[in-house]
């Protein structure tokens, strides 16, 4: 089941699994941060899953009409941190991690109770788990992707030696251009780069998070 041109009745299931793992995604970003002793988003009052807090109308329209997308990013100051380098990985890294695990909970529900008959095809609950399932795949897999400013390109930065620390500070410069430029293409023409990469990666974690039923 696509998350394109649905019913009525599945739009109003997606738009808070939507709101939900855009929310908890830059949740765990701060919270990451602050466990690493950066209180910058939690003074900024970003430590909350209250989606106000959060949302950007861009990126979740994106998320909703295209497949991708993002929320305001939290904002990090490496000042606080003990080594930069690797705690800014580990905190990038939490975004995506997180939809995972929703992801991962939502495909195990799902297959259980579908195998157990506890839930039909026309179940409320099941299109919840459905949606949250994409939803959270597509969000994981689109912020893996190494292009700033998406968390990919943090945990690039993390794992690269010193040496090409320079090189990745130019991609930082135009890498946003790249994306934006990529992400216009996607929607005014018929074909979309990220669904290109995101479509195989998210058919293999869904046959894994359900167990083969998806």
């Amino acid at each position: 089941m696509g998350i394109y041109a649905l019913d009525p009745a599945v739009q109003v299931i997606l738009i808070p699994v939507i709101i939900f793992a855009l929310s908890f995604h830059e949740f765990s970003h701060g919270w990451m941060a602050y466990r690493y002793g950066d209180p910058t988003a939690k003074n900024a009052g970003r430590l909350t899953l209250n989606p106000m807090a959060h949302l950007d109308i861009f990126g979740s329209l994106a998320l909703y009409l295209m497949g991708f997308g993002w929320a305001k990013p939290v904002p990090v100051d490496p000042r606080y941190l003990a080594n930069p380098k690797r705690d800014m990985m580990w905190i990038a890294l939490a975004g995506p991690v997180s939809n995972l695990i929703v992801a991962l909970v939502s495909g195990i529900l799902l297959s259980v109770l579908l195998r157990l008959g506890l839930i039909g095809s026309q179940s409320p609950l099941l299109m919840v788990l459905i949606m949250s399932l994409q939803i959270n795949l597509v969000l994981a897999i689109f912020n893996f992707i190494p292009i700033p400013p998406l968390d990919g390109s943090r945990i690039l930065g993390g794992l690269i030696p010193y040496k090409y620390q320079n090189e990745l500070a130019k991609f930082e410069y135009y890498g946003p251009r790249i994306l934006m430029g990529l992400i216009i293409l996607s929607m005014f023409t018929r074909f979309n780069i990220f669904a290109v990469i995101i479509s195989p990666i998210m058919t293999i974690f869904l046959k894994l998070f359900t167990f083969g039923i998806y």
